[in-house]
């Protein structure tokens, strides 16, 4: 038998992240536990879990602990487990530092990090867009190399990460998926403003998002660029300007910030000169 035959997983934390989680490994077949105060499998749908009395029944029984509970209640929850010497416990935090499961190190634990780099708003689409992401894997060797293969066995691309980067690794992920979201927010307002609902402008807007992406995967993030900066079309960077003045200051100064920064970009990409740069840059100076 391998080493991960028969290993048993266990979930303290049954929220989105926690159920998408268990229920893939279930269907990969693992065996799964799951802990939490107020929920029940019939919650789960159609794929069944096993769920555990409490956190310290998890601790007893699973070779391996996730807890899949909120950022700031990772450190408390885990000081309240009895945890067993020789199992391992890991939080799928990506910003909180392993120094949070001192107590389940303390106890002779081995300790990581484990961070799917996806939404997890609704768990049903979650798991099914689980397959290709990112999964962010701190931990010893040996521990290291488990999570590997557990991220693979549910079709997770493995990213060991370096100790101490962990808060600067989970922001940059907040500019491509919160961040777009206040960005279609800012967009569905502005098409409100001329009478279109928010439905129907991410309805609209979201093939042009999609092309975006699959432009920067094909030609890089510089050859991916595209509109009104890239062209050097000083008429219309103004056009833009004055309109989104004119909605208010916040949209004027948004829009600003954005655009200074696809200026690089427009260079790199070799459809911008240099002289028309400095101009469209100076236009898009923040106004006083």
């Amino acid at each position: 038998m391998s080493r991960d035959e028969g290993r048993v997983l266990g979930f303290i934390g049954a929220g989105p992240v926690g159920r998408t989680l268990a229920t893939a490994f279930a269907r990969a077949g693992q065996t799964v536990l799951v802990a939490h105060a107020r929920l029940r499998a019939t919650d789960e749908g159609p794929q069944a879990l096993t769920w555990a009395e409490s956190p310290d029944a998890i601790a007893e029984r699973a070779d391996l602990t996730f807890l899949t509970v909120p950022d700031d209640h990772i450190a408390a929850v885990c000081a309240n487990v009895r945890w067993r010497s020789g199992t391992s416990v890991v939080h799928c935090s990506g910003a909180t530092e392993l120094a949070a499961l001192a107590t389940a190190a303390g106890a002779g634990a081995a300790v990581g990090g484990f961070h799917p780099l996806q939404m997890f708003a609704n768990p049903a689409v979650a798991l099914e867009g689980l397959a290709g992401c990112t999964v962010g894997i701190e931990a010893e060797a040996e521990l290291a190399d488990e999570l590997d293969r557990l991220g693979q066995l549910i079709g997770l691309r493995p990213l060991r990460l370096p100790p101490g980067v962990r808060a600067r690794y989970h922001a940059s992920a907040n500019y491509v998926g919160p961040f777009v979201i206040a960005l279609l927010r800012e967009a569905s307002a502005i098409w409100q403003s001329f009478g279109a609902d928010e439905a129907a402008a991410v309805a609209a807007l979201a093939p042009l998002l999609r092309g975006t992406l699959a432009a920067a995967i094909d030609r890089g993030l510089a050859g991916g660029m595209g509109g009104c900066v890239a062209r050097g079309d000083l008429g219309t960077v103004r056009a833009h300007l004055d309109a989104m003045d004119a909605l208010g200051a916040d949209e004027g100064a948004l829009y600003r910030t954005l655009a200074l920064r696809t200026v690089p970009l427009a260079v790199e990409r070799g459809t911008l000169p240099e002289a028309r740069a400095t101009a469209i840059a100076a236009m898009l100076e923040p106004t006083r």
